[in-house]
């Protein structure tokens, strides 16, 4: 009778709450993955029980929510990890404040900078920042283009996903909010597959969770401001100067907007580990990865993701991704 009795105690354990007293989480997310019997919500693992209260027509139980519908929990950490929701709310993904915006700037935006051949920053003089010369094809590419089809959720839709290769030294990453992606030579040649699959997954995250356009309605001033540059702009006669100045207007809105907050990029890191680890990458190698970073560029308080996202301090980082290897992928 004592192997039932120590079974039983083990079960009790691993979905008795963290403390006496556990805190309420709250989750923001779309659901990405079914898991046995559990869903995965901004990268973590939540489960119902009798007591789970459900919002919206679509949530009838977790099994019944669509993968790619946003849904929010409120919930309480689980010994073994998971999130025991006591409230789950889902609805559909539609169409947000400034989605069709975002998508429009970004698209010219990459439309520019194709046609170049180059990537590049407007200068407050009218002229250009070079950072390196764009590539769609080669061995880097195609490595790049395999890693990201892996680490695509299933209701993300493959063809909307582009990757970019621009040839340059420097370690960077970023993905627009039309699902652009562009990665820094120096990145391939540098990482392996699984620290490459860390720095995708975070920015593909970036895109399926549309921090892009939930960014802009957090800072509608700029938004405002960037959008009566461009009416200013369409007044130009000449229809190359004229699209010259509206994506330099758009541009500089976004570097004042400073990139994503701190959130965004944290639930990135969240969400992108979560992708890595369904993918089959090895996560462990997350702190490694940021610690690499840190060596390179040093622990400032910001290394900057071009002008589309601002990073936390490499150290923070590597002390928020230790805690999720903790609580999500011990096991």
């Amino acid at each position: 009778m004592r192997t039932p009795r120590l079974v039983l105690l083990a079960l009790l354990v691993a979905v008795a709450p963290l403390g006496s007293a556990a805190k309420t989480e709250k989750l923001n997310g779309y659901a990405e993955f079914r898991r046995d019997g559990l869903i995965i919500v901004d990268g973590q693992r939540v489960r119902a029980g009798r007591a789970t209260t459900f919002k919206g027509k679509a949530a009838r139980s977790l099994d019944a929510i669509p993968l790619g519908y946003e849904v929010q929990v409120k919930g309480v950490r689980l010994a073994d990890g998971t999130v025991l929701a006591t409230e789950v709310e889902a609805k559909p993904n539609g169409t947000a404040l400034f989605e069709a915006d975002v998508r429009k700037a970004t698209d010219e935006i990459e439309a520019i900078w194709l046609k170049d051949g180059v990537m590049f920053e407007p200068k407050a003089d009218g002229g250009r920042e070079i950072i390196g010369k764009t590539r769609d094809a080669g061995a880097d590419v195609d490595r790049v283009r395999g890693i990201m089809d892996r680490l695509l959720p299933p209701y993300v839709d493959r063809g909307a996903i582009r990757v970019h290769v621009v040839d340059t030294k420097e370690w960077n990453a970023a993905a627009m909010g039309n699902g652009a992606v562009w990665v820094y030579s120096g990145l391939v040649n540098d990482l392996s597959d699984d620290e490459l699959a860390i720095v995708l997954g975070h920015e593909l995250a970036h895109y399926t969770h549309e921090h892009s356009r939930r960014g802009a309605k957090q800072s509608l001033l700029a938004q405002l401001l960037a959008l009566g540059a461009v009416a200013a702009a369409e007044k130009i006669d000449n229809d190359a100067a004229r699209t010259t100045a509206q994506v330099a207007s758009l541009l500089t809105a976004t570097a004042f907007m400073s990139g994503y907050s701190r959130d965004h990029e944290d639930q990135a890191d969240r969400v992108g580990l979560r992708y890595t680890y369904e993918a089959g990458y090895d996560v462990r190698q997350g702190p490694r990865l940021w610690a690499r970073f840190r060596d390179k560029y040093g622990n400032g308080d910001k290394v900057t993701n071009f002008f589309f996202g601002s990073h936390s301090r490499p150290s923070d980082r590597i002390r928020n991704i230790e805690h999720e290897l903790a609580i999500n992928y011990a096991q």
